[in-house]
């Protein structure tokens, strides 16, 4: 029998913004406990997308893989995140592939065709809607979330489909999740004018278009829907966390209103689009290989 002994990784430190790249899970296992005020994400979509990297989330063999493993990395997510922190998670829908192992380009959106795609989830149906926003949710509070809201991100502008038996998708969810019963919320910034011109607390369908960044990614943020989210649940200098950085909108948001910010990467092609529209973090990167 062998004896070996395993070295645990060193943890890394958070003083100052910083741009992770490597895995989402193992980078957080090495974050300190209850350093971050707010969490603000997007994470990879079931199906919809073949990054071609290694360990990516979002091609997963069955649905219920997808969602464990997103499972895992939020648990990872709230014990980072400070007692009365808040996280918001922007997730969207998809439907059944048939069990085709492709996807066809769309002729009003040539970007969604894939050469791999999951097969059907048991219990479902060809051109069933997959309800993955709400599986996610219900799985994040069976975890130990508290799921204190749900909004509604109306896109005014949504890349239309060519679809011609059921109306066109234009909306995405945006949940709002706490670690605990009671957090940091600043109401004014979530209150909004009436026509009278009075002030009333904040609706939750919130009438936001997609931007166009000039780099090439295809799920970006924009600024307006984050805002409000990271105003009102975090402080100047708070540490604002997304795990699925992607081109770096969260940091952007940050940099304008003070906050730090701790972004997580796997794709390096993504880094280098962050590094881009983030001027000032090109010396705040730590690349860390798989474990």
């Amino acid at each position: 029998m062998k004896l070996a002994t395993i070295v645990q990784p060193q943890p890394l430190p958070l003083n100052e913004s910083v741009l992770f790249e490597g895995d989402a899970l193992q980078v957080l296992q090495r974050l300190p406990s209850g350093a971050v005020q707010c969490v603000v994400t997007s994470p990879p979509y079931w199906g919809l997308r073949d990054y071609g990297i290694e360990g990516q989330i979002g091609l997963e063999a069955s649905l219920p893989q997808f969602l464990n493993r997103l499972v895992a990395v939020f648990a990872e997510v709230r014990r980072v995140l400070r007692d009365d922190g808040v996280l918001w998670l922007n997730i969207g829908d998809g439907y059944t592939s048939g069990n085709r192992g492709y996807r066809a380009p769309d002729k009003k959106n040539p970007a969604r065709a894939m050469s791999v795609r999951p097969d059907t989830p048991e219990g479902l149906k060809p051109k069933d809607l997959l309800g993955i926003p709400w599986r996610l949710a219900f799985a994040l509070q069976a975890d130990g979330w508290y799921l204190r809201s749900d909004i509604i991100w109306h896109k005014p502008n949504a890349m239309p489909e060519s679809v011609k038996d059921r109306v066109s998708r234009s909306h995405e969810y945006l949940f709002m999740f706490t670690k605990s019963q009671r957090y940091h919320y600043d109401q004014q910034v979530m209150r909004e004018p009436t026509a009278n011109g009075r002030l009333r607390n904040r609706r939750s369908v919130w009438s936001v278009p997609t931007q166009a960044t000039e780099h090439a990614h295809y799920a970006v943020f924009p600024p307006a829907l984050i805002e409000p989210c990271i105003l009102s649940t975090s402080r100047p200098e708070d540490f604002v966390l997304d795990p699925f950085f992607g081109s770096g909108t969260v940091g952007l948001v940050c940099q304008k209103h003070h906050r730090r910010f701790e972004g997580i990467e796997i794709n390096p092609q993504y880094v280098q689009i962050a590094l881009r529209r983030l001027h000032t973090l090109t010396h705040n990167v730590v690349r860390l290989k798989a474990a």
